[in-house]
This record gives structure tokens, sequence and C-alpha cells, in this order.
């Protein structure tokens, strides 16, 4: 229940920061795949925040600034370069390219 709680805060924050990307069902199909790759994207970022938020660091008692900036970017590009492949992209793709 908590991590669930967690992501729907994080969906909440990402709202309110516009980086939630919209879809628009009617677009050419290329459009589409790029939008619903986008919102993949989105939901692995979450994912790897969430499972990576009580990380700690082996290699180093230090606690750097800048280390979980750092950590967030790489998880987001991650989760970029990612998307499309874990199945919620094809997922929405069909069942949006269906109804348009």
């Amino acid at each position: 229940m908590y991590g669930a709680n967690s992501i729907n805060m994080q969906a909440q924050f990402m709202s309110q920061q516009n980086q939630v990307p919209t879809i628009d069902a009617n677009t050419d199909d290329a459009k589409l795949r790029e939008q619903t790759d986008a919102f993949e994207s989105v939901i692995l970022k979450m994912l790897m925040d969430n499972a990576m938020k009580d990380e700690k660091n082996i290699f180093s008692a230090q606690n750097d600034p800048g280390d979980k900036i750092y950590k967030s970017m790489y998880r987001d590009e991650l989760a970029k370069a990612s998307a499309g492949g874990f199945g919620f992209s094809q997922m929405l793709y069909d069942y949006l390219s269906q109804k348009g």
C-alpha cells in the first residue's frame, strides 16, 4: 500500500510540474508512438525512483549533495532510453490506435 501511495504522490507532483506527456489519439502513427513511448518513460522513471529511494552508497561514506541529482538524471535518461521496450507503450498504442 505504501509503494502505490508513493507512486501516486509522484504522479501528482509530476502532473503539477507539467512533466506528464499528453497523448492525442487523433495524431498520425509516428507521433502517437512517440507520445506513448514518452508516457512509458515517465512510468519507468517513477518505478526506478521508487525502487532506489532507500539506496545506500556502498562505495563511499561521503554524502555528496550532487549525488542525488546526478542519479536522478541518470535514471531519467535510462527511462527515456528504455521506453518502448517494456510493453506499456505498445499496449497503450494498440488501444489508442483502435479508438482513433
